[in-house]
């Protein structure tokens, strides 16, 4: 085989392998959503990551990621007693209660910044006393943050989500895709930033098993 049909054969196979690759990573899953978009399954299964109903492609799927998030944190709580919530591990533990709060707050400040366009760290009065205790935890939560039961701490995060699919669907790719340059951790978007909102409560999930495996032992 001359150099020139070894180059040639080279260059076609590593064109077919980039095509097999887009096709594998981007043109399937699209395809399948696209395909299945007014069935039950994408929509009603939670285990599809897919755009949704009612949002834009991007935000939807955002959505459908935070909502499979949601839900692999609710499943440990249900059941706990108020005594369980407020169980804490050592001196400088949180409650499976408190951590829930947080959540709800966090997700809250994510909203003022990402929403409402306010630098963080600069709250409305009322968001500041009704969240900075959740928000920071330590010492402060540990003596304010009890005696509360699941309800109270499901209602807190289910009203704030509620309000944050409302302002996504209010918005499109766009916004979720624009830059702001002067975050703390460096030049971000808000895909990344509502992204961390869904990881910090996988973060949260692994610390809320290991102190529900630490009650009663």
């Amino acid at each position: 085989m001359s150099k020139m049909q070894s180059s040639g054969r080279r260059k076609f196979l590593a064109q077919a392998s980039m095509g097999m690759t887009a096709g594998v990573f981007f043109a399937a899953p699209t395809t399948s959503c696209a395909q299945n978009q007014n069935q039950a399954t994408p929509v009603d299964n939670i285990n599809i990551i897919c755009p949704k109903a009612g949002y834009t492609p991007q935000i939807g799927t955002l959505v459908s990621m935070m909502n499979w998030m949601r839900n692999t944190i609710l499943y440990p709580v249900q059941g706990m007693s108020v005594k369980d919530l407020d169980y804490l591990h050592d001196d400088n533990s949180n409650s499976i209660g408190a951590m829930l709060w947080h959540l709800a707050a966090t997700e809250r400040f994510y909203q003022i910044n990402t929403f409402d366009g306010r630098p963080w760290g600069n709250w409305p009065a009322e968001d500041r006393k009704a969240w900075s205790t959740p928000m920071g935890l330590g010492s402060k939560g540990r003596k304010r943050i009890k005696n509360h039961p699941p309800e109270f701490y499901l209602e807190k995060l289910e009203t704030v989500r509620a309000n944050t699919l409302k302002a996504f669907a209010e918005r499109d790719d766009e916004w979720l895709l624009s830059v702001d340059e002067d975050w703390g951790w460096g030049s971000t978007n808000n895909y990344c930033k509502w992204f961390h909102v869904c990881e910090h409560e996988s973060n949260h999930n692994g610390q809320i098993k290991w102190i529900k495996s630490r009650i009663n032992t």
